[in-house]
């Protein structure tokens, strides 16, 4: 597998879920990753990176409520959100930072009451 996130799903406004991501090992060991996302009828944007050794930063939209780990063993990437908004309703992809690989199918992610 190159990329291959999961765990989106349909949640209430205030809600939260953990999102997960295989990657190849090569790749992932050797890159920074980053979430990413793409809403309806908007371009993809970036939403949190971690570097190799930990550093993380966030789109300002995320700071507080989101968080990026990663488990370097296991060649998984996670998002951790919580406080969801409808604004945060979108496909959610995983890809490194700078280098990237094509694009996976990403995970849906779907805020509503």
């Amino acid at each position: 597998v190159q990329l291959q996130a999961s765990g989106g799903g349909l949640v209430q406004p205030g809600g939260s879920l953990r999102l997960s991501c295989a990657a190849s090992g090569s790749f992932f060991r050797s890159n920074a990753m980053a979430w990413f996302r793409q809403a309806p009828g908007k371009q993809r944007e970036l939403v949190a990176f971690i570097d190799n050794v930990g550093n993380t930063d966030y789109v300002d939209s995320a700071k507080g409520r989101f968080t990026i780990s990663r488990d370097n063993a296991k060649n998984a990437l996670y998002l951790l959100m919580h406080t969801l908004k409808p604004d945060d309703t979108a496909v959610y992809y995983c890809n490194g930072f700078l280098t990237r690989l094509p694009w996976g199918q990403g995970t849906l992610v779907t805020v509503s009451s």
